[in-house]
């Protein structure tokens, strides 16, 4: 379920000539959060009624991070939201979540993993269909 955001599109593009900015600008040239990794499912959830008034230094993308993740939003959604590259809103949620003004969820671990030989038959059976 993707949000149209037509009125929330980035600061820095061109429509003409597409991304004025390159990503890893948005990032300082970053390329890994600050904090440990963010599974693509994982949800984030920002804190209620977050002042970003105090945190100046945020770029257009990081609040709308915020304002996207209010109602809690998968990773990869939030990435598809604002046309980003899942990397890049890895970083900017990093940011975020040091800041406090997100919370995230990461899925639960899978504590059975199937045997070889069943993912194995499985793959045969797709082949010969």
């Amino acid at each position: 379920m993707r949000t149209e955001l037509t009125e929330h599109r980035h600061e820095w593009l061109d429509d003409e000539a597409g991304p004025v900015v390159r990503p890893y600008t948005l990032t300082g040239g970053r390329v890994r959060p600050s904090t440990d990794g963010f599974d693509l499912v994982a949800y984030v959830l920002a804190k209620p009624d977050p002042d970003l008034a105090a945190y100046p230094e945020l770029y257009p993308e990081h609040r709308l991070l915020v304002e996207l993740a209010g109602r809690g939003t998968p990773v990869v959604e939030l990435a598809a939201d604002l046309d980003l590259a899942v990397g890049v809103v890895r970083v900017l949620l990093g940011d975020l979540l040091s800041r406090g003004l997100v919370a995230v969820h990461q899925p639960p671990r899978a504590t059975y993993l199937p045997d070889n030989n069943i993912l194995k038959a499985v793959v045969d059976g797709l082949r010969a269909l």
